[in-house]
C-alpha cells in the first residue's frame, strides 16, 4: 500500500480500509506530530493532537475533496487549527481514541528531531497557502502592488514609475492590502 498516492489511501479510508488508513497514519504520524509540538511546545499536548487529527481524518474522511487541496494540506491544517485552539483556549483536547490503533511515542526515536525539518516545511507550504489565499481576496491593484513590491522586489518608486502611478497612490494601495492581509490572515489563525 506503500506506493498509493495519499489520494489513494484516502478513497480507501472513505469506505473503511484500515490498512489504507494505517498506511496514512504511518507516512504522516511524525509529521504532524512535528507541526504540533512546534506550535505548542510541549509533548503531550503534541501528542493529543496528532491522535485527535488522525481520528478526524478516519471520521470526517468523507469530507475530503481533492479538488480542494491536497491531502497534506488537509490533514496539517486540522493540525494546525487544533493545535492554534489548544494556545487559545489555554487547555488540552478531549482525546478520542484512534481505530485500533496504538500511539506510539515516537518523540524518543532519533529520527523525532529530523521530523521537525518535515514539520517546518508543512507549517512554510500551510502559510504559503494561507497567504496565496488572502491574496486572492484584494483587489486587483492592491494585489498587483503587493506582489511588485513582495514577489518581485521591486521598490515603490520603481513602480510609481514603471507603470505611470502616482507615488501616493502606491503608498495608498500596499497599506490597504496589508492591512486587509492582515486582518485576513489573522481570522485564519496566523500568527507570523
Amino acid at each position: 500500500m506503500n506506493e498509493l498516492s495519499d489520494e489513494q489511501l484516502m478513497t480507501g479510508v472513505i469506505n473503511r480500509d484500515m490498512t489504507a488508513y494505517k498506511t496514512l497514519y504511518e507516512r504522516y504520524k511524525r509529521s504532524v506530530l512535528g507541526l504540533s509540538y512546534k506550535i505548542l511546545r510541549d509533548q503531550a499536548a503534541a501528542e493529543e493532537v496528532m491522535q485527535e487529527t488522525f481520528w478526524r481524518i478516519w471520521n470526517n474522511a468523507s469530507s475530503f475533496n481533492n479538488q480542494r487541496g491536497t491531502f497534506p494540506n488537509w490533514m496539517f491544517g486540522i493540525a494546525r487549527n487544533l493545535s492554534i485552539d489548544i494556545v487559545r483556549r489555554g487547555q488540552k483536547i478531549k482525546m478520542q481514541a484512534l481505530p485500533d490503533m496504538h500511539l506510539d511515542h515516537v518523540a524518543s526515536s532519533p529520527q523525532y528531531k529530523a521530523e521537525h525539518d518535515v514539520a517546518d516545511a508543512a507549517l512554510s507550504l500551510l502559510q504559503h497557502e494561507q497567504v496565496h489565499l488572502a491574496m486572492t481576496t484584494l483587489p486587483e491593484e492592491q494585489r498587483e502592488v503587493v506582489e511588485w513590491i513582495y514577489f518581485q522586489g521591486k521598490t515603490r518608486r520603481q513602480i510609481a514609475q514603471e507603470h505611470d502611478i502616482p507615488f501616493g497612490t502606491i503608498n495608498t494601495r500596499a497599506r490597504l492590502a496589508l492591512d486587509k492581509l492582515k486582518r485576513a490572515l489573522q481570522a485564519q489563525g496566523f500568527e507570523e
